[in-house]
């Protein structure tokens, strides 16, 4: 169970970052709204990259990473996990907030801006600003993979002798 998670969750931080540089790419191909055809193109397969490759290695990431730590002991008890985690609901967060939601919405308005369903002026095209995001999230990803390798020991949690009859650590017999 443990080389399966490793693997599902190793599986997931690639297609993750592979899909974050994608959009990073994409971004900096995109043309500015005005050009309405290109941009639509453009932030429609950004919607889609968003949507079948970010969300579910995000998804496979945080669930195999979980389940690793509910499972094994090891991991529990070691402080860069939990700085890993903790770093993780950020890459998470970051993800719905900054990326999923943004593009996918943007994605929407420019196809109906194409249609004249809307208005052209109404689009964002705020690519810096998403660019920006893009690159602190990916920051953050690579700093998760380099704890996952190096596992410094960051802080070593306690652990807790629960078979004892009165649960203190170290101590022998009873007062």
């Amino acid at each position: 169970m443990r080389r399966l998670l490793k693997f599902l969750h190793t599986m997931g931080a690639v297609g993750l970052m592979g899909a974050m540089a994608c959009l990073i790419v994409l971004l900096s191909l995109t043309p500015p709204p005005d050009a309405l055809a290109g941009y639509a193109l453009m932030r429609g397969a950004m919607g889609a990259v968003a949507t079948w490759i970010f969300l579910p290695s995000l998804a496979l990431t945080l669930v195999a990473g979980l389940l690793a730590v509910a499972l094994h002991p090891g991991f529990r008890e070691a402080g860069w996990a939990w700085v890993k985690l903790a770093t993780g609901v950020l890459v998470f967060e970051g993800g719905f907030v900054g990326i999923q939601g943004p593009m996918q919405e943007e994605a929407r308005r420019s196809a109906a801006a194409l249609r004249g369903e809307i208005d052209p002026a109404t689009l964002t095209g705020a690519l810096a600003a998403e660019r920006n995001t893009l690159w602190v999230i990916l920051a953050v990803a690579i700093l998760n993979v380099v704890l996952g390798i190096w596992r410094p020991r960051i802080l070593r949690l306690p652990r807790s002798d629960l078979s004892r009859p009165d649960g203190i650590p170290g101590k022998t017999g009873s007062a």
